[in-house]
């Protein structure tokens, strides 16, 4: 029995992963199980959960997996480049419904508004970027610009780069 591969057709129809999706909606699922249902097939070794799976393991989950590239995804053994567009514009839907809510002339009101509405962009940037955001006399956002990116923890910009645009 050992070295032999579960296939999403052994598993009941309860436990895999479109089915549940039917019956119980998308927040009943795990990552890697939307990730399966993405990918649509496994390979002859492994079952399309397994594979999902591998792909979540190898980016240490969503976090690396929404900023990886093409030939990263493809580089995953089981991984081809269809598959891998399928996740790729999956995770750029992801990220552009997430600005859905600020795309709508945004209004800031305090420091915290300002921060909510960059929040989702730069959460996990890996150095400092200064980034300007242009209001209209109703406070409402009309653009945004980074306009400096620096190092680890500073970034130098002088008041002119801020005024020109």
């Amino acid at each position: 029995m050992q070295g032999e591969t579960l296939m999403i057709r052994d598993f009941p129809e309860d436990e895999r992963p479109r089915e549940r999706f039917e019956q119980s909606g998308p927040a009943s699922l795990s990552n890697h199980e939307l990730i399966a249902i993405l990918l649509r097939t496994g390979t002859k070794e492994e079952s399309v959960l397994q594979l999902a799976n591998r792909l979540l393991t190898n980016f240490e989950g969503l976090r690396l997996l929404k900023d990886a590239s093409l030939d990263e995804i493809t580089a995953i053994k089981g991984i081809g480049k269809a598959k891998a567009i399928q996740v790729l514009a999956a995770v750029e839907i992801g990220r552009r419904i997430s600005n859905l809510a600020y795309d709508d002339r945004y209004v800031i009101r305090s420091p915290e508004d300002g921060a909510n509405y960059v929040m989702n962009e730069m959460r996990f940037l890996s150095q400092e970027h200064f980034v300007c955001l242009y209001l209209n006399t109703k406070n409402q956002v009309l653009h945004k610009k980074t306009i400096f990116i620096g190092s680890l923890n500073a970034s130098i910009v002088h008041p002119r780069e801020v005024v020109r645009p």
